[in-house]
């Protein structure tokens, strides 16, 4: 497999993060914005690994389901702040923090691969 260290390191820091960023409920940053546009590279970096090693498709699909819920509330919070990230999922937060869960789950098992 390709050697993808790096990026599970930042997929893990940023969802973590930027998880206890929305909960503390803390303005939207500039760096933040950066960080969520790099994490997507990051994702995809590791979903590529999975498809070239061909081996792992259940995990595969797993891990780009879990980025899937976590980037939803992400996005909220890029396109529109505290406000807009509110106004979608204001009382979910515990939903956000189980997604947040999983794919930190999932990124474990990945990192268990190399």
């Amino acid at each position: 497999m390709l050697d993808i260290v790096k990026a599970l390191d930042r997929l893990t820091w940023n969802t973590q993060h930027h998880f206890a960023h929305i909960e503390a409920q803390h303005d939207f940053i500039r760096a933040w914005a950066i960080q969520f546009e790099m994490g997507y590279t990051d994702f995809r970096v590791v979903q590529m690994a999975l498809q070239l090693d061909g081996n792992h498709h259940d995990l595969l699909a797993k891990f780009t389901a879990a980025y899937d819920d976590v980037y939803n509330y992400e996005y909220a919070f890029v396109a529109g702040g505290l406000e807009g990230v509110n106004e979608k999922y204001g009382d979910k937060i515990e939903d956000y923090r189980a997604a947040s869960d999983k794919l930190l789950g999932l990124i474990d098992q990945v990192r268990e691969l190399e």
